[in-house]
């Protein structure tokens, strides 16, 4: 009688790059989510490893790599033989580690299929996001052991070109001494950089005799580029020279509306904080909803017309509950408030025909909504499924067209619980570089449930009404874009920051020290 074989597993020695997320390879993401056993290096940020975890399995385990090499290759051996599927995740490129080196070599002594999958060295990454060009006459390495470093060959790489190493923070001044007693320049430029590719990356410029004074404070791994072409750094440091680079902005949105605006913040080099201030609840009683669909289903309506992303998706789930597609709105017209509503429409496979070109807002549907004509229009009823909240400026003006308004609520806002007092704290206390107000009810419930933010904060506002009701609430608004949404709104912000960066600039550096202007712009000044 045979017995059924376990499947084989395999093992992935996996690098994780220098730190952004961003930066993994295709290959590298497919081997991790795809993992049943993941154990992963001390150097691997904790950002990397949360958004890995968001994606892998839900029933995989991570754990630390703990041990010798040979340690850590019975692990991933004994995974391996279970049918699973394990990695281990290393910073920056496999092979730039001589234990990962020890561990590859005893796993290919077995049978167990492995792959190694190159990840970007820490060294050369995160000098590149510091902006320190390393031109073809170079060196760079990730060093676990300081005394193996090659010194005599670190000075004569810098008296020709630069060279980028990976070290503690602990390890500089041996590093330093290392450098001297081979004969480099003492005033040879250099440049240390921490939490490299990460949302608080740092670098200081100093040289080979005083790096270790200026490193001061800084912890973990980090980057040490050495050599002429350190003067670049000015022109070429785009990663900490991003517009809203350090800024930790607020984000009063609801959980489903707030990544695209955390991502286009993250872009410009912001720290987003997502704090919802108001929760989508479906309406008290259906009626209203039933009635409306059934409604679109018998052709009694000429137009919907969305005014937010929410009233999209509540009347999508009431197709939903009913058996419904897109394939039933044949013969009406939708009309989109703004683009990020249109977006939503088209998400379910159908494209608006009427979106504002300019103010993205009631008052600018309602100036390129045409009257209803008897003669071209023999449907003359408009469907609104709205907010319980929503103004009457919409309905109104329809009906000024001549229009018959059903305006129906699709759903409810309720005000959501207090954010933890961490963050309440620092809301009060100017812990926020800026906040971002979407709509007047993100500033009522924001105040209700946290309190108004500290007079330091830059207030941004997307449109008239929002800055209308941030006022009335003693806010003092800075920024509004021109057209009301959100890429514009970031848009606006980061051209506030550029404009508030080059202002310091020119001040002189006395009254610099004495500016009211607060935030991480402004502390790069003094």
């Amino acid at each position: 009688m045979s017995t059924a074989r376990k499947p084989a597993g395999r093992i992935a020695f996996v690098g994780a790059g220098p730190g952004d997320p961003e930066l993994l390879t295709r290959r590298a993401h497919a081997a991790l989510t795809d993992a049943d056993q993941v154990v992963y290096d001390r150097g691997v940020p904790d950002s990397l490893l949360t958004a890995i975890k968001s994606e892998a399995k839900n029933d995989a385990q991570f754990s630390p790599a703990e041990g010798a090499p040979g340690d850590v290759a019975k692990v991933l051996l004994s995974a391996a033989k279970s049918g699973l599927s394990a990695v281990h995740l290393v910073a920056g490129d496999p092979f730039g580690h001589e234990s990962v080196v020890k561990e590859v070599q005893a796993v290919a002594r077995t049978a167990v299929h492995f792959e190694v999958v190159p990840g970007i060295g820490q060294a050369e990454g995160v000098a590149t996001y510091a902006g320190v060009p390393l031109p073809a006459v170079r060196t760079t390495a990730d060093v676990g052991d300081v005394s193996a470093l090659d010194f005599d060959a670190l000075a004569a790489s810098a008296r020709k070109g630069s060279f980028a190493v990976s070290v503690d923070a602990g390890d500089l001044a041996a590093v330093r001494d290392g450098l001297l007693a081979a004969g480099i320049e003492p005033g040879t430029p250099v440049a240390v950089t921490g939490d490299g590719t990460g949302e608080t990356q740092y670098t200081t410029t100093s040289t080979v005799d005083s790096f270790v004074a200026a490193a001061l404070g800084f912890t973990g791994r980090v980057v040490l580029s050495v050599g002429q072409d350190i003067a670049e750094r000015d022109a070429l440091s785009w990663w900490e020279n991003r517009p809203l680079y350090g800024w930790k902005v607020l984000v009063p949105r609801t959980k489903e509306q707030a990544g695209a605006m955390s991502a286009r913040l993250r872009a410009y080099g912001a720290i987003p904080c997502e704090v919802p201030t108001i929760a989508v609840e479906p309406p008290r009683t259906p009626a209203q909803m039933e009635r409306a669909v059934k409604g679109l289903v018998d052709g009694r309506y000429a137009w919907v017309v969305f005014t937010s992303v929410n009233a999209v998706r509540a009347v999508w789930e009431k197709f939903d509950e009913h058996g419904l597609d897109a394939r039933h709105f044949g013969g009406v017209k939708i009309a989109c408030i703004g683009e990020a509503t249109a977006e939503a429409v088209r998400s379910f496979g159908i494209q608006p025909e009427l979106i504002p070109a300019g103010e993205q807002s009631s008052e600018g549907l309602l100036a390129e909504f045409s009257p209803h004509d008897e003669i071209l229009d023999p449907v003359g009823r408009v469907l609104l499924p709205r907010a319980d909240i929503a103004t009457e400026t919409l309905a109104a003006g329809l009906i000024d067209r001549g229009w018959e308004v059903d305006d129906v609520t699709a759903y409810r806002t309720v005000r959501a619980a207090p954010p933890p007092a961490e963050i309440r704290d620092a809301i009060k206390s100017g812990g926020f570089d800026a906040v971002l107000f979407t709509s007047s009810s993100t500033v009522r419930n924001l105040v209700g449930i946290a309190g108004k933010p500290h007079a330091r904060t830059v207030v941004a506002v997307i449109g008239p009404k929002t800055a209308e009701t941030a006022t009335e609430f003693g806010l003092r608004v800075d920024v509004q874009p021109q057209h009301a949404s959100v890429p514009d709104l970031v848009e606006a912000l980061a051209s506030y920051a550029i404009e508030l960066r080059e202002k310091l600039a020119a001040m002189p550096a006395k009254q610099r020290r004495g500016s009211k202007v607060q935030g991480p712009t402004a502390l790069r000044f003094r």
